[in-house]
């Protein structure tokens, strides 16, 4: 409806339920304003559920084509890459950790690329979403860690490498 403040989201970004947490970062792509610094602050959360949607909400609002139209401060930018990493490499729920890794892409952010290519030795969901977000970068190393996903033990990080490389894995 459109009524959604800024203040109200943010407040609801400090709320005693994780529900209430999760439902306001699903929604802050939506309202202009967005206390986006809360969602950093939600990467931090006591629930997988809240981080898993702060990471998702990210991505989508840092993104040059987010519902902000990518007119997050740079400094915000950095602070939120730099929380995702973090969450990409080290929460304990591989979930957070590809919903991380799955921001990082969406950002495409050069600081993010790290990570990104240390979720490639993880679970093979996280891997999956590392070498869709591998998408998102340039350079040797990132075109290196696809050339090896080619060999990688799961058929669908194999097959998302082949089609991110536009060819087929040698036999």
């Amino acid at each position: 409806m459109g009524l959604l403040s800024p203040e109200v989201l943010a407040r609801a970004m400090q709320d005693e339920s994780a529900e209430v947490r999760r439902r306001a970062c699903d929604l802050a792509g939506a309202v202009v304003g967005a206390p986006l610094a809360g969602l950093v602050e939600l990467l931090s959360d006591r629930d997988g559920s809240v981080v898993e949607a702060a990471s998702y909400a990210l991505g989508a609002v840092a993104s040059s084509d987010g519902a902000q139209g990518g007119v997050m401060a740079p400094e915000l930018v950095s602070d939120a890459v730099a929380a995702l990493c973090r969450t990409a490499t080290a929460h304990p729920e591989a979930l957070c950790r590809e919903a991380a890794t799955a921001a990082l892409g969406s950002i495409g952010h050069s600081d993010g690329l790290e990570a990104v290519l240390c979720a490639l030795g993880d679970k093979p969901a996280v891997r999956r979403r590392a070498v869709i977000a591998l998408a998102a970068f340039e350079g040797p190393r990132a075109e290196e860690a696809l050339e090896k996903s080619l060999e990688d033990a799961d058929w669908q990080v194999r097959q998302a490498a082949e089609d991110l490389l536009g060819r087929r894995a040698r036999p």
